[in-house]
């Protein structure tokens, strides 16, 4: 018999990390999230504490664990939208769909008694967090930023009467198309900078960036994400989180920003060592081996995953995407890196998508957002 009970002791919470990591243990394309990271949502001083209510439940059967979801009420992202909804999330079960259909009915039921209306997902805290169901690219490695999930989970959520909302898509880049685009994009990157009178900004080392530029970077990403599926405006615990996470991997050899006449940002690309094949296999716990192979994967990436990418909204059609495609261009042209991830785009953000058609590219993954109403 399937029960489902809500996470409220510690044993209980071990129990819901541990779980995913059971489920895809002999799955060489899973990747888990960091186990410490992931332990944080249930401090006291969680870092969404401020603007999130959230709720874990636990699906037994005959004593066994089955499954595992999240409910998240994100205020902020219901005051800025006007919305009454509930995101779920960290959803991963058994192939049995009435295990799948006791956990959604609890979240649901969660939605209702806090006078929602609507659940979507899977989506979490923020837009920082890992998103989106993947629904094709079984085959491929998940990158450290994204989930990776089973081919039956789309099947179960639609059964119990979710529709798609938006979808993302993934590339793979592996430089330009020939010498040719390159030389071509780096003349006409060179024409925008001078009409623009702008310039790369400086930095020493990764620290020292964030130092110069985060407070910019920020604020672009306020700006210019705004609009986007699932954003949310970055409170003052976001901002350290982010800044925590960064310092670990960031690296000038990988990162660009552009200023202009006053040095003010107005375009930044942020793209990090991989850290998905260091991570592949094990538990995501810091033990000395780990912490090996990650720092072998900082030290001398194969591949790099692109994480942000903004251009002030003054800027947009200026050409300065062109700008960012060189720079990546060039990122690639180290021999040591055989290409980097994008991660999630918007499948109607075509202004990010029409630039990975100056690169030779592959759309390898795609992931959707589910939504439904409560009656």
């Amino acid at each position: 018999m399937i029960t489902v009970e809500e996470v409220t002791t510690r044993r209980q919470q071990k129990e819901f990390l541990d779980f995913p990591l059971r489920l895809y243990k002999d799955n060489p394309c899973f990747v888990p999230p960091l186990y410490s990271d992931e332990k944080k949502m249930f401090g006291r001083n969680f870092v969404y504490s401020d603007c999130c209510d959230s709720v874990f439940f636990l699906a037994t059967d005959g004593g066994k664990t089955v499954g595992r979801i999240q409910g998240i009420i994100q205020r902020a992202a219901n005051e800025k939208n006007g919305e009454r909804r509930v995101r779920f999330n960290r959803f991963d079960a058994i192939d049995d769909l009435e295990v799948s259909r006791a956990l959604f009915a609890a979240v649901e039921e969660w939605a209702r008694n806090h006078g929602m209306d609507t659940v979507c997902g899977p989506l979490g805290y923020s837009d920082l967090e890992r998103e989106g169901l993947l629904i094709e690219g079984f085959d491929q490695l998940s990158t450290f930023e994204e989930q990776y999930n089973a081919p039956y989970y789309q099947k179960h959520i639609e059964a119990l009467g979710y529709a798609k909302e938006v979808d993302w898509l993934e590339w793979k880049l592996y430089g330009p198309e020939s010498e040719e685009t390159l030389k071509e994009q780096e003349q006409l990157a060179d024409f925008i900078m001078k009409r623009y009178n702008l310039h790369f900004g400086p930095s020493r080392n990764g620290r020292d960036f964030l130092r110069r530029y985060s407070d910019g970077v920020f604020k672009l990403i306020d700006e210019s994400y705004d609009k986007l599926y699932g954003t949310v405006p970055f409170t003052d615990g976001m901002k350290k989180l982010m800044l925590d996470n960064f310092s670990l991997v960031i690296s000038t050899r990988y990162t660009a920003v552009i200023l202009d006449e006053n040095d003010k940002v107005v375009c930044f690309g942020l793209a990090f060592p991989a850290l998905a094949e260091a991570l592949a296999g094990t538990s995501g716990r810091y033990t000395p081996r780990n912490l090996f192979r990650m720092l072998k994967a900082i030290r001398r990436p194969k591949v790099i995953d692109l994480c942000l990418i903004g251009v002030d909204p003054e800027y947009l059609n200026r050409g300065l995407s062109t700008v960012f495609a060189v720079q990546l261009m060039h990122m690639l042209g180290d021999s040591r890196i055989s290409h980097a991830e994008t991660n999630l785009n918007l499948e109607d953000n075509w202004a990010i998508l029409n630039q990975w058609k100056r690169f030779k590219h592959e759309n390898h993954k795609r992931r959707r957002a589910f939504v439904k109403k409560l009656v």
